[in-house]
């Protein structure tokens, strides 16, 4: 049982940002990208790049995932993609970093451009990427949208 003052303590820790430890210590966070845009690409990839570092300084897990969708799925794209090379190196480094393309926007290219695009490796298609947003969200992910 907590006592008052102890629970005064937990409110002004918890409201300080020392809150409780979590049973799942993994960091985990969504970077949105929907911009065809590669200094917007960039930034997200520093995003990923600094925080898997500071987490791995810390000893400590983490989860990133980069999700694209709309003009922003041209980060995935084989033949259109300004920062294939460095997602490659990313990747073949070891990053705890996963990028997700909307199916729903390959969809549309296809139509649009009478063929589906191809994707670089490190993709994966999930359904929506709204929607796959939404369900990082709710297991937990911070969202950052740079």
């Amino acid at each position: 049982m907590i006592r008052k003052g102890g629970l005064a303590a937990l409110a002004l820790a918890t409201m300080l940002g020392a809150g409780p430890v979590l049973a799942d210590a993994t960091a985990k966070v969504a970077i949105q990208v929907d911009e065809n845009d590669p200094q917007v690409m960039n930034l997200a990839l520093n995003n990923a790049s600094n925080i898997a570092a500071h987490y791995a300084e810390l000893g400590q897990e983490v989860a990133i995932e980069i999700v694209t969708y709309g003009p922003g799925l041209h980060m995935l794209r084989a033949d259109t993609s300004p920062v294939k090379d460095r997602i490659e190196q990313m990747a073949m480094a070891g990053a705890p970093i996963t990028f997700a393309a909307c199916n729903n926007t390959l969809k549309g290219m296809t139509a649009k451009e009478g063929a589906a695009p191809a994707l670089i490796e490190e993709a994966t298609v999930v359904p929506s990427g709204a929607v796959r947003l939404m369900e990082l969200q709710g297991e937990g992910f911070a969202y950052i949208r740079p």
